[in-house]
Order: C-alpha cells, then sequence, then structure tokens
C-alpha cells in the first residue's frame, strides 16, 4: 500500500471544506463513445475532459480506471472461451485508457498510463513508487489493463487500484441519478437509495458492482459514490463532498 494503512485512512485530508483530495474515477468505455453507442465520439470526450478538467484545476489526485465497452461488450464475446474473451477485453482497456490520456493532455492536463498488460512507449508498467511520485506531482493516473488477471471486472480492477493508491473515495460514472430499488429508466415506481452499506447493495442484488470488488471496499473501508456522471458539473460536486447520487459505505 501506499501511505496510510488501511485502519489508519482519514475520512477527508485537509483541505478546501470537505473535498476529497484524491479519487478514483471508475469510467464506462461509453464515457469516450456515448450510451450505446461504439469506438470514440469527439462530442462524448470533448465533455468528459471539461469534465475532468474542473477536478484537475482543483489540484486532486486523481487515478481512473476506465472499461472497454465502447470497443467489446460481453455478449459480443459469448462465443469464445471466458478467459479469452476477459484478456480481449483487457487489451481494450489499455487502447482507451491511451486514448484518454492524449485527449486530456490535448487540454493541457498532464496524465500517466500504468499497466501490466502491455509494453508500450506510451504505457509504464505499474511501480507503486512511481505512481505515487505521478500523484504527488498532480499527474493524472489512468490504470489500463483491469488487474491484469482474466475473470475480474473493471470494477474489481478500481477497488483494487484505490485501495493502492490510497484514494478516499470510488466515483463510479453511471448514467442514472444513483442506485434505484430497479431501472428507473422502464420502473417509473423505482426508488433511489441515498445511502446503502454494503452488506446491503449485496443482498438486495443491486450490481452497483460486483462481489469482488464489495469486498475489497468493505474490507478496506473505501467508500463508493455512485452518480450520473452526464449531467454537467456532478463529478466536480461529488468531489466537493456534495451529497448527490448514492453513497456506499461499510
Amino acid at each position: 500500500m501506499w501511505g496510510f494503512a488501511h485502519d489508519e485512512r482519514p475520512l477527508f485530508f485537509k483541505g478546501d471544506e470537505n473535498m476529497y483530495q484524491r479519487v478514483l474515477l471508475k469510467l464506462s468505455g461509453e464515457a469516450l463513445s456515448g450510451e450505446g453507442s461504439k469506438g470514440f465520439s469527439e462530442e462524448s470526450i470533448r465533455y468528459l475532459t471539461e469534465e475532468i478538467k474542473a477536478v484537475f484545476e482543483k489540484k486532486v489526485s486523481m487515478g481512473i480506471v476506465i472499461g472497454a465497452g465502447n470497443l467489446f461488450r460481453g455478449r459480443e464475446l459469448e462465443q469464445i472461451e471466458p478467459k479469452m474473451a476477459d484478456q480481449i477485453g483487457l487489451l481494450g482497456t489499455n487502447i482507451n485508457a491511451i486514448y484518454l490520456k492524449a485527449s486530456l493532455e490535448e487540454k493541457e492536463m498532464t496524465c500517466r498510463v500504468f499497466s501490466q498488460v502491455v509494453n508500450l512507449q506510451s504505457a509504464e508498467k505499474i511501480n507503486y513508487d512511481r505512481v505515487q511520485d505521478a500523484l504527488d506531482q498532480g499527474e493524472i493516473v489512468i490504470f489500463g489493463g483491469g488487474t491484469s488477471n482474466p475473470f475480474f471486472t473493471t470494477d474489481t480492477a478500481a477497488a483494487l487500484r484505490a485501495v493502492e493508491m490510497n484514494a478516499q473515495i470510488i466515483i463510479k460514472a453511471t448514467k442514472v441519478d444513483g442506485v434505484f430499488s430497479s431501472d428507473p429508466r422502464h420502473d417509473p415506481t423505482a426508488t433511489k437509495f441515498d445511502h446503502l452499506t454494503f452488506s446491503e447493495a449485496i443482498e438486495k442484488n443491486l450490481r452497483i458492482m460486483d462481489v469482488e470488488a464489495f469486498s475489497i471496499c468493505r474490507r478496506y473501508n473505501v467508500p463508493v459514490q455512485v452518480m450520473d456522471f452526464f449531467k454537467p458539473g456532478n463529478l466536480l460536486k461529488a468531489i466537493m463532498g456534495e451529497k448527490i447520487g448514492t453513497t456506499c459505505t461499510h
């Protein structure tokens, strides 16, 4: 681990009121393509970079884990052996990580990509000292390649990297305003939860994150805030400690 041991983890570092100072942002691949689309959308990437820049300018230490749904979706690879399909997905996350790095750097944000599964000039092998140095220097750290192993989701990768970088919170960017009892896009009676424990989320089978991710967050007391990323300003509001979306805690 870098920094505090898990039982010494502070809720907030000293800073701007209740603003988090070190966060892990979990993005879906759709953040690069737009909902239901494939590839890369200039409009989506413009929006994404603007939202991240608002946080970058607050000098918040940020790690990012991104999925690969804009390139490959699980149902499209069902005919392939799962361990092979997962490796294809891992490579997709590296494509997105490098693309995101290039997009952010165009907007004058300094970034570094770390991954255990590729050997490219734009990506470094994960090294705790180098990641810590990047965060200390105000660089955005983008983690590609998931956990580097098949059979684990990028949610689990987000939980793992959050603990490793000593993030105070995981912000999970979604298309809805938090966690609901059912899909609010299809069920008008769906009710929103403002707060959940990890145990409640698992028992209710709410599928915010997978069980492995929740287990890591629960063990190391890392809260997860689920919010609508596509509402302008929500990311900064979450980092400023505003009560938006749904918060999951121990």
